[in-house]
C-alpha cells in the first residue's frame, strides 16, 4: 500500500486525491483542484456538487424523524442536436466549449458545454484511497462520531453510506431503529469521505448507467443509449464490459508480473544508464572548459601579435615624425642649417665659397619644397588597425553544442528502381552537417529495424542484390559526433518484374539519316520528318502518306524473362513500343509499308502482325504513344483474344474508352517484360510497376525490342544504374543470343 502512493496523487495539487473525477483523457484529478485551474483559465466558477461532512449540514439527515424533502432540480439546457426530454429547456444560443489543460497528458483537453458537469467521479479509486488512508495511518488519526454532543464526543465505529455520517454504537442505534427503513441503510467504514453509491448519469439524474459504448469509450445509461449519436455504435452491458476489460487488465498484470527478472534487468540498465549520464555530463562539462580554455589562449596570443604589431607600428611613425620635427627646427633662425649658413655668407674668398656652399645650396633647396609642399611623413591615426569582429562574435554567439543531423529529405525526382535500388537524398538548409549516413532497406513487411544497413559517405546510395519483383522500404539518416539523427521518410521501390536487360539502339539497318537520328551513346533517338514528308504530302491529293521509320535494339533474346524500360518525349506524334521477330522486323525494314497499308490497321493501335495467320501468336506487338496519351487496344483485337488489360493495371479505370480500347495519360516511363518461354509481352508504368496491358508475340526464333516513330518524335532509354554510377563505361556483357555479336 505504502509504494502506490504516486498512484493516488492529484497531478495538479501534488496531494492525495479528494473526490477525484475522470477527464475525457481518462485522466483523475481533483474536483476542486479542476474547479480552481477552469476559473484560472479565465472561464466562470462552476456549480460544484455539495459534499456535506456531517448529517446535520442539509434538510435531508437534521432529524431521522424528520421527513426526506426532495431537493429542488436546477434547469439543465440540452447540447445542440439532441432534442428535448420532459423538465428540460432547450438552450438559448451557443456555448463555450471549456478546454482543460490536462498536466499529464501536456495538452488541453475538451470538456464540453458543460464542463466539469459531465465528468464523473472516479468511485473506485475513492475506494483505494480509503483503504490507503487505513492501512497507512491506521491508529494516527481517529473518527469522531459526528452525533455526540461534546464534551463526551465518542470514537466513530460504523459508518452509514445512506446517511453520509459517521457514527458511535449508541448513536448508530438512536439514528437506524429497528423495523424502520433506516434500519436497512448500509453500513461502511467509519470516514469524513463519503462517496455515492452508484455512479449516475450526469445528464439524466437518478439513472443508473447500465451500458458501455465501445465506439465512444464511455458509459451510458438507458437513455443516452437511444440517442441519435450512439446510432450505428457497438454498445453492450456495462457487466460484459467489466468482465471483458477485468480479464484483460488480469492478463496484463500475470504477464508484467511474470516478466519480473526482465523489469529487474531494465531497472539495472535504467541505473547504470543515470550513473553514466552523471560521468558522461561530467566529461562533457570538463571538454566544454577545456574548449573555452582553448579559445581564451588562442585570442591572448593573437592579441598579443596585434599588439606587438601595433606598437611597432607606432615606433616607426614616432621616429618618421621626430626626424621631421628636427628638420624644421634646424630652419629656425638661430639655428642649425640657418646659423651655418649665415656664417657661410660671411666667406669672402669666392673659390672656397664655392667650394663649400653646393651642399648647402642643395639642402635649402629642398627645405625651401619641403616647405610649400608640407606633409606629415608618417600618419597619426590608426584607422586601418581597428578590428572588425562582427563576424566572431556571431560564430561566438551561435557557439552551441553540436546537434544531430535533420531528418534528409528522399529526392523521389531522381530516386529509382531498376537493374539497382538507385537512393538520392539531402539535408535540410538549417541541418547540422553529417559525417556518414545510414541506409536501411527491407522487403515490405518486415518491422523497421529488421531490415540491411549500408554507411555511405555521400548522398546517394546504389543497393544491389534485391529479388525481383518485390516492393522494398528504404529510409536514411545522417550521423555526426553527436549521434545518429532521426530517419527520414520511408519510401517504397519496387523492383522489376525480372532481370533488366541491357541494349543500344542498332544503327547499321540503314537508317534513314534525314529523318531519324541516334544519339553518340546509341541509347536516345529523335524522329524529324524533314522534307521527304513535305514533299510526300504534296503529291497526295487523298488521306495522309505518313512513313514508319524502325528502330531495333542490338540485342535478341532467345530464352527467359526479361524487362526493359524507356521513356517517349510528351510532344511526340506517334510513337510505337513493343517486341518482334527479329526477321520479320527485317522483312519489314527492307519492304517498308506506310501506315494505308491493310496489313496495319490504323484504328486498332496495336499493330501485331495477325493478319498474316489467324492460328499463330503475332509476330511482332506494339503499343501506340503519341500527343501525350498511351492507347491501350481492348482484347477484342488482339490475336485470337490473347490481349488483355491486366487486373489492378490502369486499364480498368474510367479514361476515355471506345470500342476498340481505352486512352490515358502518358506514364513518364514505359516498361516492357518478356517472357519468352510463355510467349507474352506485358507493359507496365514502369514509374509505379503497375501492369498496363499484356499481349501474345510470337517466341519462335530471336525476338528483338523494336520502336517504330511516325511523324516528329524523341525516345530515350533507361540508363542502367551501374552505368549512372560508374566512374568508366562498364564492358558490356551479353549472357544471351545476340543478332550480330556476343559482347564481352
Amino acid at each position: 500500500m505504502k509504494s502506490m502512493e504516486r498512484e493516488l496523487q492529484c497531478p495538479v495539487c501534488k496531494d492525495i486525491v479528494k473526490q477525484p473525477v475522470v477527464l475525457p483523457c481518462l485522466h483523475s484529478v481533483c474536483l476542486l483542484c479542476a474547479s480552481e485551474v477552469l476559473v484560472q483559465s479565465g472561464y466562470p466558477q462552476p456549480e460544484l456538487p455539495p459534499e456535506p461532512n456531517s448529517p446535520a449540514s442539509t434538510p435531508n439527515t437534521r432529524s431521522p424523524r424528520q421527513a426526506r424533502r426532495p431537493m429542488p432540480k436546477a434547469d439543465r439546457a440540452l447540447r445542440p442536436g439532441f432534442g428535448t426530454y420532459p423538465g428540460r429547456r432547450r438552450k438559448e444560443g451557443h456555448t463555450q466549449l471549456m478546454l482543460f489543460p490536462c498536466v499529464p497528458c501536456g495538452r488541453d483537453v475538451e470538456l464540453g458545454e458543460r464542463g466539469l458537469v459531465d465528468c464523473m467521479r472516479n468511485l473506485t479509486l475513492e475506494r483505494i484511497v480509503e483503504r490507503y488512508r487505513h492501512t497507512v495511518s491506521l491508529g494516527s488519526v481517529a473518527v469522531m462520531c459526528q452525533f455526540c454532543k461534546p464534551p463526551q464526543t465518542l470514537e466513530a465505529t460504523k459508518g452509514c453510506a445512506d446517511c453520509r455520517a459517521s457514527f458511535c454504537n449508541e448513536c448508530f442505534k438512536l439514528y437506524h431503529p429497528w423495523g424502520t427503513p433506516r434500519a436497512q441503510h448500509e453500513h461502511v467504514l467509519p470516514t469524513l469521505n463519503f462517496r455515492p453509491k452508484v455512479l449516475t448519469c450526469p445528464e439524466h439524474d437518478q439513472e443508473k448507467l447500465q451500458f458501455y459504448c465501445k465506439s465512444c469509450q464511455r458509459l451510458l445509461c438507458s437513455l443516452c443509449k437511444l440517442r441519435r449519436v450512439h446510432g450505428g455504435h457497438k454498445i453492450v452491458p456495462v457487466t460484459q464490459a467489466y468482465q471483458t476489460l477485468k480479464d484483460k487488465i488480469t492478463k496484463e498484470l500475470g504477464y508484467i508480473l511474470s516478466n519480473q527478472g526482465t523489469v529487474l534487468t531494465q531497472i539495472t540498465q535504467l541505473e547504470n544508464a543515470i550513473t553514466q549520464t552523471e560521468v558522461n555530463s561530467v566529461a562533457a562539462r570538463e571538454q566544454l572548459s577545456q574548449c573555452v580554455r582553448e579559445l581564451m589562449a588562442l585570442l591572448s596570443e593573437r592579441q598579443a601579435m596585434l599588439a606587438q604589431g601595433l606598437e611597432s607600428s607606432r615606433q616607426k611613425r614616432s621616429e618618421a615624425l621626430a626626424n621631421q620635427v628636427a628638420e624644421r627646427r634646424s630652419l629656425l633662425e638661430h639655428a642649425g642649417l640657418m646659423a651655418f649658413t649665415q656664417e657661410l655668407l660671411k666667406e669672402t674668398d669666392s673659390a672656397c665659397f664655392v667650394h663649400a656652399a653646393r651642399q648647402t645650396h642643395n639642402r635649402l633647396a629642398q627645405s625651401i619644397e619641403s616647405l610649400q609642399s608640407f606633409s606629415l611623413s608618417a600618419d597619426p591615426s590608426f584607422r586601418h588597425f581597428q578590428l572588425d569582429v562582427s563576424r566572431e562574435l556571431k560564430l561566438l554567439t551561435d557557439l552551441n553544442f553540436i546537434q544531430a543531423p535533420l531528418a534528409p529529405v528522399i529526392d523521389t525526382q531522381r530516386t529509382l528502381a531498376y537493374d539497382q535500388l538507385f537512393l538520392c537524398w539531402r539535408l535540410p538548409p538549417d541541418s547540422s552537417p553529417a559525417w556518414h549516413f545510414s541506409v536501411e532497406y527491407r522487403r515490405r513487411g518486415v518491422v523497421p529495424g529488421g531490415g540491411r544497413l549500408e554507411e555511405v559517405s555521400g548522398t546517394s546510395a546504389v543497393i544491389d542484390r534485391l529479388e525481383m519483383d518485390s516492393v522494398y522500404v528504404l529510409r536514411v539518416r545522417g550521423c555526426n559526433k553527436a549521434g545518429f539523427g532521426e530517419y527520414s521518410e520511408e519510401v517504397y521501390l519496387h523492383t522489376p518484374p525480372a532481370p533488366v536487360l541491357n541494349f543500344y539502339l542498332d544503327s547499321r539497318w540503314g537508317l534513314h539519316a534525314d529523318r531519324l537520328v541516334v544519339s553518340k551513346e546509341q541509347r536516345c533517338a529523335r524522329s524529324v520528318p524533314g522534307l521527304s514528308l513535305l514533299q510526300a504530302a504534296d503529291r497526295a491529293l487523298t488521306s495522309c502518306h505518313l512513313t514508319a521509320d524502325l528502330l531495333v535494339g542490338d540485342v535478341a533474346v532467345t530464352q527467359g524473362r526479361h524487362y526493359w524500360a524507356c521513356s517517349v518525349e510528351p510532344g511526340s506524334y506517334l510513337v510505337k513500343v513493343g517486341v518482334g521477330l527479329e526477321s520479320k522486323l527485317q522483312e519489314w525494314f527492307h519492304l517498308p509499308q506506310d501506315m494505308a497499308s491493310p496489313r496495319y490497321d490504323p484504328d486498332s493501335g496495336h499493330d501485331s502482325g495477325a493478319e498474316d495467320s489467324s492460328d499463330s501468336p503475332p509476330s511482332f506487338t506494339f503499343l501506340t504513344m503519341g500527343m501525350g496519351k498511351i492507347y491501350l487496344p481492348s482484347s477484342a483485337n488482339s490475336h485470337h483474344g490473347t490481349a488483355n488489360y491486366r487486373d489492378g493495371g490502369i486499364a480498368n479505370g474510367n479514361g476515355p474508352s471506345s470500342p476498340t480500347g481505352v486512352t490515358y495519360p502518358l506514364p513518364p516511363r514505359l516498361g516492357v517484360c518478356l517472357d519468352v518461354e510463355k510467349g507474352r509481352v506485358t507493359f507496365y508504368d514502369a514509374h509505379s510497376l503497375r501492369p498496363l496491358w499484356e499481349g501474345a508475340v510470337d517466341c519462335s526464333a530471336p525476338v528483338c525490342p523494336a520502336f517504330c516513330f511516325i511523324g516528329g518524335g524523341a525516345l530515350q532509354l533507361q540508363e542502367l544504374v551501374a552505368n549512372r554510377n560508374a566512374d568508366q563505361t562498364p564492358v558490356r556483357r551479353v549472357t544471351i543470343q545476340s543478332r550480330v555479336t556476343k559482347l564481352n
